[in-house]
């Protein structure tokens, strides 16, 4: 028996990276998974991989930041599986530039994506975790929340989630909904290697150095994420609401 045998589980930006890895999790562990992803081929790549290991999985393209998008495809969600259970909201970009370079595009664009994104997917979802009187949302955020220069628009927007987290535990607790957020810090992943290459860095390099300020001495993966969402999304976590682990190797707020 799995910890989410019968669990139903949404996962955003899920054909790659850590989201990739978060459906892995959950899914490994009994749960039927819907992915959304605006890119349709690493969608499907990402979704046949899961088919191939035997998991239940459906895919979605779905644009979180249009609503109409959203509301269709959770609906598609509970009208194929019979329910919606978890939520984890990880789709993310990042247009990184020092505040003197930021244009209004590169601020809206992921302010979009990561916050009305993430309340696009947590209304759409909570309807019918609210009828069933059950549900997990878990929020991505960083450890970029607690400031990190060429960055002004994503740390605002992954602290903002972390505020949003912890309203939502306040609003669907009694209904025996949970909110969590799990902030990664340095991860493997291709994000990072953009921001390498934004700076100019090797990326071989730009890993060392991050690596050399962890406590643990090791930069994280994927994996290391969807292990602290696992934690988040089983039912024995009940009593855990409105909270933010930092998964970083280290202390961090």
């Amino acid at each position: 028996m799995g910890r989410f045998d019968g669990r139903v589980a949404i996962i955003t930006g899920g054909s790659r990276g850590i989201g990739y890895a978060i459906a892995g999790k959950l899914a490994e562990e009994g749960a039927k998974i819907a992915l959304f992803d605006i890119e349709e081929q690493s969608l499907e790549v990402g979704a046949n991989e899961l088919r191939e290991s035997g998991y239940q999985v459906m895919t979605r393209v779905t644009n979180i930041v249009e609503v109409d998008q959203v509301e269709s495809a959770v609906k598609a969600v509970a009208n194929q599986f019979g329910k919606v259970d978890i939520l984890v909201n990880n789709a993310g970009i990042i247009r990184d530039n020092y505040l003197f370079k930021m244009t209004d595009e590169d601020w809206q664009f992921v302010m979009d994506v990561h916050l009305k994104g993430s309340f696009n997917c947590s209304r759409a979802a909570q309807k019918y975790m609210v009828e069933n009187k059950y549900g997990r949302i878990v929020n991505i955020s960083s450890t970029s929340a607690l400031g990190n220069p060429g960055q002004a628009n994503y740390s605002a927007a992954k602290a903002g989630l972390q505020g949003f987290t912890k309203t939502l535990a306040l609003e669907l607790g009694r209904y025996g909904i949970t909110a969590n957020s799990v902030a990664p810090g340095f991860i493997e992943t291709d994000m990072t290697r953009a921001t390498a290459e934004r700076i100019g860095v090797p990326f071989e390099e730009f890993m060392k150095a991050a690596i050399s300020q962890i406590p643990v001495g090791f930069g994280g993966k994927p994996a290391d994420i969807a292990n602290a969402v696992a934690f988040f999304c089983d039912e024995a976590s009940g009593f855990v609401n409105g909270q933010v682990i930092y998964v970083a190797g280290g202390p961090q707020a």
